[in-house]
């Protein structure tokens, strides 16, 4: 199923990840941000349901200059204590700041949401061959696409959403930058379940794909180049 998934990513195709059932135990729309389109952002937010986040791998982010957000906050004292979060204990938070690209108009419109995306891949890019953008003259903040920072070691250290995506597009050789979303349940108001989303994913032809398959490739891999 990997193959299959890399594959979905590469095409622009939204791959299905589920992350594990001791985690979040739940599934997010992953599609890669430089070919996301305003009809996927609608896909996202009535499918989903979720946030719709873009995640971005370490290195980038840090030539970006995107901090993590519990850092910025921590001179306001709110930001959150370690260990608070239930679903996560070794690490905190992965969310960096939310952001709208200097073109868009309110922000939050499809059209507004997918360019934002577009060009946070732009700058993802560039940054992981080497080069710089100006991120400060093309964003603004606070906005309405949240970034996420990927851990460092990604899934060595964090196994969240943000990492798995992102290992995927390392695994598949896109620029690692990912554009996220929870699924959720309409009739419950929790996260949509594992069996309902692969349901999901079998009636429109998508991509499904355990965390745990994800790890076990990437650990694999990284054996063999030892």
């Amino acid at each position: 199923m990997i193959q299959k998934a890399v594959e979905a990513l590469k095409k622009g195709e939204f791959v299905l990840i589920y992350d594990f059932a001791d985690r979040e135990g739940e599934t997010d729309f992953a599609i890669r941000s430089d070919m996301i389109t305003p009809e996927d952002i609608r896909s996202m937010r009535k499918d989903a349901g979720g946030l719709i986040c873009t995640a971005v791998h370490s290195d980038a982010a840090d030539k970006m200059g995107l901090p993590f957000a519990s850092e910025v906050l921590k001179m306001t004292h709110i930001a959150e204590k370690e260990g608070d979060i239930p679903y996560d204990k070794k690490n905190h938070s992965s969310f960096s700041l939310w952001v709208n690209h200097k073109d868009t108009f309110t922000g939050i419109t499809d059209i507004d949401r997918a360019l934002t995306a577009n060009h946070l891949a732009d700058h993802v890019k560039h940054a992981m061959n080497g080069g710089a953008l100006d991120f400060a003259s093309e964003f603004r903040t606070p906005g309405h696409m949240a970034t996420l920072r990927a851990n460092k070691k990604l899934l060595d250290e964090r196994r969240g959403q943000t990492e798995l995506s992102i290992t995927l597009a390392e695994i598949g050789g896109i620029t690692p930058c990912i554009t996220i979303c929870e699924m959720l349940d309409d009739n419950t108001g929790r996260a949509l379940s594992k069996e309902d989303a692969e349901k999901y994913a079998e009636e429109n032809g998508l991509v499904f794909i355990g965390g745990k398959e994800i790890v076990e490739y990437w650990e694999k891999q990284k054996s063999q180049q030892v």
